[in-house]
């Protein structure tokens, strides 16, 4: 009976003490999740307005966080191997920046032109086309709104929704419109006319699209985005002549978007080209080719002052543009990162993005000893050895620790 009892009070010890770590437990889980609810988003990107972004990579990162995966891969990947796409990037990260000290940078012009529209800053949003409205409902509108409320002009795809019209009217400044051809002379004619009628202050023609690129990400995940309009043919048979053409029709000074060679960069001066623009869409086309930066100071040099030069190519940093400044561009094209700062932010996340650029280009130029873009020459870079793994992303190491971790 002893024993019994015994048995009795130490099994009611053992189910007193089963009991206190039961109702323990729940607290001990409650207790734990805060912390894993704060790391699971370091930034506390949720509580950010768009405006209120501090920095070009929360921008992104709050885009990778929105993004399908198949439209983050679409704006994000290249074509084929995708080594235009990670030369693009390379080129800029083999260039470093010289800097002279004890100059008073108090004061610092960015400003610069672009066919006699004054800049206040030389970055302009990239025409993305219909991307756009992928990742945001009103598309072209918000885009132009955005770049003019920083001082900038803004590219306005064919593709773009709703309409190169609305696009336009929603800005009291003239912009850039980039045209694809998708059909005969009439079906040009007809979207000349409109653009004249809507006051754009260029026309931008696409060279480097005769064939569509082959993005695999895309064809690997469904993801519809060829342009679905039009007869691509006709694109391909695009020649010289037809710019030519183009140009007189339309009665507005011509961009010739897509030049990688100082030899097409000649033909495009002699057929009447008003700009260069050095762009390989963003490694989006000829996979193997080179990165923009790369090519940009042969274009620069046959074209020899009797054009402006405009590039584009991986810009995701004020660094990057000062670079292309220095080789000899006007103004800096952005894609990539315009379409992260439209799906993170809207109208308000490209305003943002602009205002960061500056913000970077500024302090960039301050600690170089730069007064003025104007001073800015291939005597300001150096060519380094390229550290690290070029990608779309690798300007941005907290995006890449992000998107490694999965998180």
């Amino acid at each position: 009976m002893a024993a019994s009892r015994k048995s009795k009070k130490t099994a009611s010890k053992k189910s007193a003490a089963a009991n206190t770590r039961a109702a323990a437990k729940p607290a001990a889980r409650k207790s734990a999740a805060k912390p894993a609810k704060k790391s699971s988003n370091p930034l506390g990107l949720e509580k950010k307005v768009p405006g209120q972004f501090d920095t070009l990579q929360e921008i992104a990162l709050a885009a990778w966080r929105k993004m399908p995966a198949p439209v983050w891969e679409h704006l994000m990947g290249g074509s084929d191997s995708e080594m235009t796409l990670r030369r693009n990037r390379a080129s800029l990260d083999a260039l470093a920046l010289r800097q002279r000290v004890l100059v008073d940078v108090r004061q610092i012009d960015m400003s610069t032109s672009l066919l006699g529209q004054a800049m206040t800053i030389p970055v302009f949003p990239a025409p993305v086309g219909g991307f756009l409205s992928k990742v945001h409902h009103e598309g072209g509108p918000a885009v132009a709104r955005a770049a003019v409320s920083r001082g900038t002009t803004a590219f306005i795809a064919t593709a773009a929704k709703p309409s190169l019209e609305a696009a336009q009217q929603a800005v009291d400044r003239r912009l850039v419109f980039q045209l694809y051809v998708r059909g005969d002379r009439t079906w040009i004619e007809g979207v000349l006319d409109r653009v004249k009628a809507a006051k754009y202050a260029a026309l931008c023609v696409t060279v480097d699209r005769n064939y569509y690129g082959r993005r695999e990400r895309d064809i690997v995940s469904g993801l519809p985005v060829k342009e679905g309009f039009g007869d691509q043919s006709y694109q391909a048979s695009l020649n010289w002549k037809d710019l030519v053409w183009m140009k007189e029709r339309v009665g507005l000074p011509l961009i010739a978007k897509g030049v990688a060679t100082a030899e097409d960069a000649e033909l495009a001066v002699e057929h009447g080209a008003d700009v260069v623009y050095v762009s390989n869409h963003g490694g989006r086309q000829l996979d193997h080719g080179q990165g923009g930066a790369e090519v940009l100071a042969e274009v620069v040099r046959a074209v020899a002052g009797r054009a402006e030069v405009l590039a584009d190519g991986g810009v995701m940093r004020g660094t990057d543009v000062v670079k292309m400044l220095c080789l000899g561009a006007r103004a800096v094209g952005v894609g990539k990162l315009l379409g992260l700062a439209l799906s993170a932010g809207g109208e308000a996340g490209v305003a943002r993005m602009l205002e960061l650029m500056e913000i970077e280009i500024r302090h960039v130029l301050g600690l170089m000893g730069v007064t003025s873009i104007k001073q800015l020459g291939p005597q300001w870079l150096r060519e380094v050895p390229v550290l690290g793994t070029p990608s779309s992303i690798s300007a941005y190491p907290l995006l890449e620790d992000a998107v490694r971790r999965g998180r």
